[in-house]
């Protein structure tokens, strides 16, 4: 072979050679995640700090081989669709989201990137998926029926104070709340409970309904599940705390001053959100993903707030409690 063939192979081979290499050097890309929460980051620092922790123990960690892009909506539901859209630009592989405002904007905003709901009350009913089994579109996640939680809660207020017999259920007006009405007369009816039910859309009606409890001379309040209300349960406690009425709601209300927090583990379920983010970076359709609902559920009870109040909990009820605040 002479030299100039020699060399005219060599040539070749070495401008294979490149492209190969240079594909085996390539790093592979990361995986980045939105997260759209209607809340604040304050707000969203223990349901963060479980999500993160299922991550880890799932193998990714923030930084290393995991980006997530935060966008918060503060409680208001009207920054939602333009911060939804801000992650779709974002180009994020998957949307975690909790809650029904914030998974419809997020739906809105995208028909191709899967969104995992972390919590969110009978997205069935919400429209944000066909069916529990097989939830279809891009949306799967995980789901408890606010309804049933509302009737829990009322069971929960009767059980603390058996003399009872007013109770107001506070409802946000974006709210789907036809079912869970329909659920809380029923539970009410069965508790022998007169109920009062009363309407906000921002916590500038919060003092105009309690001025409606007072004048309906209700013994108790139920805050519902709504990310509004939730954004707002400090000031919803310290106006029920000066009247003086026991509140029930999720936990974190029992932790901003009400006296009665019932609802899924939050642990459990940021953490089972992280799980469903796994199996969908690799290549799991979340259409085809069942939705998920929460099996634990806690009782927090506030026996500070409450010897504030002068009310007292009777000792059955307290040793029920997987949390007391003192």
């Amino acid at each position: 072979m002479n030299l100039r063939r020699r060399l005219l192979i060599g040539l070749g081979v070495g401008a294979l050679a490149g492209p190969i290499t240079a594909l085996a050097q390539q790093p592979a890309r990361i995986p980045r995640i939105g997260i759209l929460y209607s809340e604040s980051a304050a707000a969203f620092a223990r349901q963060l700090e479980v999500l993160r922790a299922g991550l880890r123990d799932l193998g990714y960690v923030e930084g290393k081989n995991l980006v997530i892009e935060f966008r918060w909506a503060e409680g208001k539901y009207e920054r939602l669709p333009g911060l939804a859209a801000e992650l779709v630009r974002l180009k994020v592989d998957i949307i975690v989201t909790h809650a029904s405002p914030g998974t419809l904007a997020a739906k809105q905003a995208t028909t191709s990137i899967p969104i995992v709901i972390a919590a969110s009350t009978d997205a069935v009913a919400a429209g944000l998926v066909t069916s529990l089994a097989r939830p279809g579109g891009n949306v799967t996640g995980l789901t408890s029926f606010g309804s049933e939680l509302a009737a829990k809660r009322l069971e929960m207020l009767k059980d603390a104070f058996p003399r009872l017999q007013r109770v107001s259920v506070l409802w946000g007006r974006a709210g789907a709340m036809a079912l869970y009405r329909q659920v809380a007369e029923r539970a009410a009816k069965s508790l022998k409970l007169e109920l009062q039910h009363v309407e906000v859309s921002g916590p500038d009606e919060f003092e105009i309904a309690f001025a409606a409890m007072a004048k309906g001379r209700v013994d108790a309040v139920v805050m519902s599940d709504d990310p509004m209300l939730h954004a707002n349960e400090k000031r919803f406690a310290d106006l029920a705390a000066k009247q003086r009425l026991p509140t029930a709601g999720r936990m974190e209300l029992a932790e901003a001053g009400g006296l009665i927090g019932y609802a899924p583990s939050r642990l459990d379920s940021w953490r089972r959100a992280a799980v469903f983010v796994d199996k969908i970076l690799k290549g799991a359709k979340p259409g085809e993903l069942p939705v998920e609902r929460p099996t634990k559920f806690e009782l927090v009870v506030n026996l500070k707030a409450a010897k504030a109040m002068g009310v007292t909990f009777p000792p059955s009820f307290l040793v029920r409690a997987d949390r007391v605040i003192e």
